[in-house]
């Protein structure tokens, strides 16, 4: 886009092609760094910037010159994933891969320092995990989320990891900051995480990720199980129908 193209392009519009621009890098940029796209007067693209952080839009990252995505957008995306259309087709897709593995299945997306449940099917064992729709987890102790601080920068894992309270939710919950970093890696080298009973007892878990645009994590595909009906070894053994499914979610929001 050139300076031609963005002197006729309406103020709330603008506002829009920020936001598209920081979706496609799928990563924090500064204002100067967007603007290498958009063209736009200096001032104006910080007074962009300023709107979208104030009104919760945008956040800074703890290095305080980058900018990602903040509640508000993140609950767009989330919203999105959950419209009507949208929600029968994935609902098609989760009814399947639950009633092919024989356990509960959901899909997560980023809400904050945790993950948000935006759909769920569960087990038609009576030995059920009780987590419904809405429900957040905390990022460092689940598979869902997990999956999601593999996708994000080290940089940026390490900045969480020293910002929030790693609690311990169960005897087996990794608590450790440099153990957390090593399994991440561990994660996006094989594509997958677990939850060994780290969230809550007696419930194991494995996530993969579904992809947006630029290969982008935008939500998480996650199976959970009682570990005493279902255990590791048969949670990977289902791997290949898992990412089968995340690859018709991903289909099914890029479209």
């Amino acid at each position: 886009m050139n300076a031609s193209d963005t002197s006729h392009i309406p103020t709330t519009l603008r506002l829009l092609l920020v936001i598209e621009e920081l979706a496609k890098a799928g990563r924090p940029l500064t204002p100067t760094e967007v603007n290498t796209e958009l063209n736009l007067p200096k001032p104006t693209i910080h007074r962009l910037f300023a709107t979208l952080e104030e009104e919760g839009f945008l956040q800074r990252d703890l290095g305080g010159r980058t900018f990602a995505p903040a509640t508000r957008l993140r609950r767009i995306a989330g919203g999105i994933l959950s419209s009507e259309d949208m929600r029968l087709a994935q609902r098609t897709i989760l009814l399947g891969l639950s009633r092919e593995i024989g356990e509960t299945c959901n899909i997560a997306v980023p809400d904050g320092d945790a993950m948000r449940y935006v759909d769920r099917v569960e087990t038609e064992w009576p030995l059920r995990i009780q987590l419904p729709v809405g429900t957040r987890v905390p990022l460092y102790a689940t598979a869902s989320g997990k999956m999601y601080l593999s996708s994000i920068r080290k940089a940026q894992a390490e900045r969480f990891f020293n910002a929030v309270a790693l609690e311990a939710h169960t005897p087996r919950t990794v608590t450790d900051a440099s153990e957390l970093l090593a399994e991440l890696k561990l994660i996006r080298r094989q594509g997958y995480a677990l939850d060994t009973e780290e969230f809550m007892e007696d419930m194991i878990a494995l996530a993969v990720p579904v992809l947006g645009a630029g290969e982008r994590l935008l939500a998480t595909l996650s199976l959970h199980a009682p570990s005493q009906r279902f255990g590791i070894d048969q949670a990977i053994g289902a791997l290949p129908r898992i990412k089968k499914a995340a690859a018709d979610l991903s289909g099914l929001i890029n479209g």
